[in-house]
C-alpha cells in the first residue's frame, strides 16, 4: 500500500476567500494539482469556536450550511498543498490524517484489527443496472462490516479533473464517498470483491477504535497525552453513526447530540453530515424511498478535539446512544484552527505509538 494523506477543511458554505467562495478556491487548487480525489459535502448541523449553533431545523442553515471538503492523494502532494489551503481559509478548521491507498497490485498488509475503509466512486456509477454505492453496501453488509455510510458530493475532483454537480446533468463522475468500519478479516475478504465489482474505485484504509455498537460500549477512546515525543499536539476524532429516524425525546438523535455538546461546551466544534444510504450493526442497508413517513438515511456526527475534550464528549454521546448507533475514535495527527487570519496549530504531523507494529498516526 502507498502512503496517502487526507486533508479535510470544515467551514461555512458562504465563506469567501478574496473575491470568490472558499469552496471554489479550494477545488481550483485541487484541480490545478490534479489531486486524485476530493469531495464537497454539505452538512446539516454544526457549531464552532464562535459558539454559533446551526441545525437542520433553523433558517440560517439553508442560507449558510456547514461544508466539509476532503481531498486525498499521496503524502507528498497533500503535504505540499496543506499550507496553501490553510492560507486560503479565513475561518474554519483543517485536519490532516494518514491513510493507505488500497491498490489492485499491492498487498493490503498489515490490516489493523479495526479499520475504516473509505471508497470513492462516481454518483451515477452502476453495476448490473444497480447504483454502485448500493452494490458496495450490500457487499460490505454481507461480509459483516460494523457499518457503512454513503455521502453524496456536490462538487469535487476525480482523477484530477473537476466534477461539479449540475441541475441538468447526469453528474456521472461527481464523487460519492462510502465510509465503512470493519475488522481486519472482513476488510481483507471484501477488498478483492470491491475491486472486481466497482468501476475504478479509489479506496483508502485507516486505523480506528470501535468504541460502541448498538448501545454496547466496547472500549473508551484511547487516553492519549496532550503532545507526542516531539512536542506536537495530539488530537482525536469521534464519529457517531446514527439514523435520521432514530429519536431522542422526540427529536432526531443527531440534533440531541450536537445540542448537548454545544450547551455543555465539552467540544468546541462539531459537524453533522447526512448520508443517502447505508447501515450499521445488523440492520440491512437502507436510505430514502419514494413513499415513507420519516427519512431513514444515515447521519454522521464528527467531533475533532484534544484527548481531554474527547473523553468528556464521549461521556455525553454514550449517555444519548443507549440503544442505537455506532461510535468510532481515531487519532488526528495535525489540525489548524483559523479565525480571521489567526492560526492555532499547524500542518506538521504528530506521531504516537498507540498500535505497535503498525504505522503510527
Amino acid at each position: 500500500m502507498t502512503d496517502y494523506l487526507k486533508l479535510t477543511t470544515y467551514f461555512a458554505e458562504r465563506l469567501r476567500s478574496e473575491n470568490r467562495f472558499l469552496a471554489d478556491a479550494l477545488l481550483e487548487s485541487y484541480a490545478r494539482e490534479a489531486v486524485a480525489t476530493s469531495i464537497v459535502l454539505r452538512g446539516i448541523a454544526s457549531f464552532g469556536p464562535h459558539h454559533e449553533f446551526r441545525s437542520d431545523e433553523s433558517l440560517s442553515l439553508s442560507e449558510d450550511p456547514p461544508i466539509a471538503i476532503a481531498a486525498v492523494d499521496t503524502a507528498d502532494k497533500i503535504s505540499a498543498l496543506a499550507d496553501e489551503i490553510v492560507a486560503k481559509t479565513t475561518r474554519g478548521f483543517v485536519t490532516l490524517e494518514r491513510a493507505r491507498l488500497v491498490g489492485r497490485s499491492t498487498p493490503v498488509t498489515p490490516i489493523p484489527e479495526t479499520a475504516k475503509l473509505t471508497i470513492y466512486i462516481g454518483r451515477q456509477d452502476r453495476v448490473s443496472g444497480k447504483p454502485a454505492y448500493r452494490v458496495a453496501c450490500d457487499l460490505l453488509h454481507r461480509h459483516g462490516f460494523a457499518g457503512a455510510s454513503v455521502f453524496l458530493g456536490v462538487d469535487g475532483t476525480k482523477l484530477g479533473q473537476r466534477r461539479r454537480a449540475r441541475f441538468f446533468s447526469r453528474n456521472v463522475d461527481v464523487p460519492v464517498m462510502i465510509i465503512a468500519v470493519g475488522t481486519a478479516s472482513t476488510v481483507d475478504a471484501a477488498i478483492p470483491e470491491l475491486q472486481t465489482q466497482l468501476p475504478s474505485p479509489l479506496m483508502t484504509l485507516e486505523r480506528v477504535q470501535l468504541c460502541k455498537r448498538d448501545g454496547h460500549v466496547l472500549t473508551r477512546p484511547a487516553a492519549l497525552p496532550a503532545v507526542d515525543g516531539q512536542g506536537r499536539e495530539l488530537w482525536q476524532k469521534l464519529m457517531i453513526y446514527t439514523s435520521e429516524a432514530t429519536l431522542h425525546d422526540g427529536a432526531p438523535i443527531h440534533r440531541a447530540i450536537a445540542r448537548r455538546l454545544f450547551d455543555s461546551q465539552a467540544a468546541r466544534g462539531a459537524t453533522v453530515l447526512r448520508g443517502i444510504w447505508g447501515f450499521y450493526g445488523d440492520h440491512k442497508p437502507h436510505g430514502d424511498k419514494l413513499f415513507q413517513m420519516a427519512r431513514r438515511v444515515p447521519v454522521t456526527t464528527v467531533i475533532v478535539e484534544t484527548p481531554e475534550r474527547i473523553a468528556s464528549s464521549f461521556d455525553i454521546v454514550d449517555e444519548l446512544t443507549g440503544e442505537h448507533g455506532l461510535i468510532t475514535s481515531e487519532l488526528v495527527p495535525a489540525t489548524v484552527s483559523i479565525d480571521d487570519g489567526r492560526h492555532v496549530g499547524g500542518t506538521a504531523l504528530a506521531r504516537y505509538d498507540l498500535w505497535p507494529g503498525l504505522d503510527n498516526a
